[in-house]
């Protein structure tokens, strides 16, 4: 898979994908993903990316010209599975939505900043708009970062055993069953005698019945 994500903060997206389960994708060859700086399309010698709104009102927006030109390039150089902008209006980002996205082969995310993009963009380009949640940031980097995380860590080969992504959160609509490791017992509080009882279907069994129990506790809103 490859993603592009275009940005007015590059630097804000160095760290997330340079550690941890993303390098390792990266150094696999199985995820590629590059940033590119919008001020490389800016509309002058300024680095100008950014206006003040039609209509008056506080806050820039970011320009069609420079993220016209931008998708333009990029979109030259391979062809998009879908054109994301992640926005705090998109649909509420969720891991259905990361399991589809990891079935993709080229992603192109568009960080919003200030007030937002040019509508036009919206109406022209983008074809998925995503939300992290119902509160605003700064900007689009962390949420670019967050869903390439989520996307990235699914793909085949990224995790080093293949069925981990299988039992996380969210997968099925359930929360995650407690997990436990050594001691079997630390200051009088044991590990569940199930787990230590070597019988497959009895710990599945177990953590299913759990996964069901703290989903219906902690997400009845995704409860079946």
């Amino acid at each position: 898979m490859h993603i592009d994500i275009v940005s007015v903060l590059p630097e804000l997206l160095e760290s997330p994908f340079a550690h941890s389960i993303m390098k390792r994708a990266r150094e696999k060859g199985i995820l590629s993903v590059e940033v590119h700086h919008l001020r490389k399309w800016a509309v002058n010698a300024y680095g100008q990316v950014d206006d003040y709104q039609y209509g008056g009102g506080a806050g820039m927006v970011m320009m069609c010209e420079p993220l016209v030109n931008a998708i333009e390039e990029l979109s030259a150089k391979r062809s998009y599975d879908e054109i994301i902008y992640l926005t705090p209006d998109g649909e509420t980002f969720n891991q259905k939505t990361a399991n589809y996205l990891s079935l993709k082969e080229n992603l192109l995310l568009i960080c919003g900043h200030y007030k937002g993009i040019d509508e036009r963009v919206r109406e022209h380009f983008v074809t998925r708009e995503i939300s992290i949640g119902d509160y605003v940031l700064s900007g689009g980097e962390l949420p670019a970062a967050i869903l390439v995380d989520a996307v990235g860590r699914i793909l085949p080969g990224v995790l080093n055993d293949e069925t981990s992504a299988l039992f996380d959160s969210f997968q099925d609509n359930l929360l995650a069953p407690p997990v436990y490791t050594r001691p079997a017992e630390y200051r009088g509080w044991k590990v569940p005698d199930v787990l230590l009882s070597g019988d497959p279907k009895k710990i599945a069994d177990w953590r299913h019945e759990m996964s069901v129990k703290r989903t219906e506790e902690r997400r009845p809103d995704i409860a079946d």
